[in-house]
């Protein structure tokens, strides 16, 4: 199926996605408590695994039958390209490590990727009640308010931010993630390391965060945000400087005035 689908199309189905994503957030808000689930690795596992669980089973059906001929992306801590066609990369708790945690940093996310282009995602924040929506060509959206990434050109009044991708990530992964937040402190204001990804891309496309970096190629922490930062007019490459794809090893996305700057300072880290 082509990426040339008519804009129109994708602008009618985002209706019928939010709201089987709203639907599903309920699911998880209501299994959401203010204190720690689980004591060993175990038992935390355990709370996540039932968190993804109990929401794929409200909304995978939806959003498959809105789509018909769509695929479902299972592994949501998967990377790399995927086949030709329409395809559902779903983070059922995106942010699930602070869910059963009692922390309120969670959203329920589904992205529309047609022939390896991010073209619709719905990121809904059920405490909040808030909902990021973009369409590719249509612009990024909080609730009904369109975004704008930041305006600011100096890296050196920039809040940025960037995470681990998963658990278990190998050591060079962790050391450069080390080595790029000491160098970004050094050439920044501010650096915050948090996950997940999404919950930092919703800042940058609203233009309260003003990069976001990441040594990773994982689908579901990173589709959603590409599209909203790109649509809010952020920019949004590898860590090489090339446009950003689903198969691309690296990530940053940023403000147009910093980005530059910012992938001076990161990319010989990459």
């Amino acid at each position: 199926m082509s990426t040339a689908m008519p804009f129109h199309a994708d602008t009618t189905l985002l209706p019928e996605v939010t709201a089987a994503v709203k639907t599903a957030g309920v699911t998880l808000r209501d299994r959401h408590t203010s204190h720690a689930r689980g004591v060993s690795l175990d038992e935390v596992v355990e709370e996540i695994h039932a968190n993804d669980d109990a929401v794929l089973d409200v909304l995978r059906e939806p959003l498959l039958r809105s789509r018909p001929g769509s695929r479902w992306a299972e592994d949501e801590l998967a990377g790399g390209a995927l086949p030709p066609g329409e395809w559902w990369v779903v983070d059922p708790a995106e942010g699930n490590i602070n869910h059963v945690h009692g922390m309120e940093d969670w959203a329920v996310t589904a992205t529309l990727v047609r022939d390896n282009h991010p073209v619709l995602t719905v990121v809904h924040l059920p405490l909040t009640g808030d909902t990021y929506t973009a369409v590719a060509g249509g612009g990024a959206r909080l609730n009904d308010h369109l975004l704008k990434a930041s305006a600011k050109t100096d890296l050196g009044a920039a809040l940025t931010g960037t995470g681990q991708a998963r658990p278990g990530e190998d050591e060079r992964t962790f050391r450069r993630i080390g080595d790029s937040v000491t160098a970004m402190l050094v050439n920044g204001l501010v650096v915050r390391v948090s996950v997940p990804a999404t919950m930092q891309l919703i800042h940058v496309a609203a233009g309260r965060l003003d990069g976001f970096w990441q040594f990773s190629d994982v689908r579901s922490g990173l589709v959603a945000g590409a599209l909203l930062v790109s649509e809010a007019g952020g920019t949004v490459t590898d860590l090489a400087g090339e446009p950003w794809a689903i198969g691309s090893r690296d990530f940053l996305a940023a403000a147009p005035g910093i980005h530059t700057a910012a992938l001076k300072v990161l990319s010989p880290i990459a």
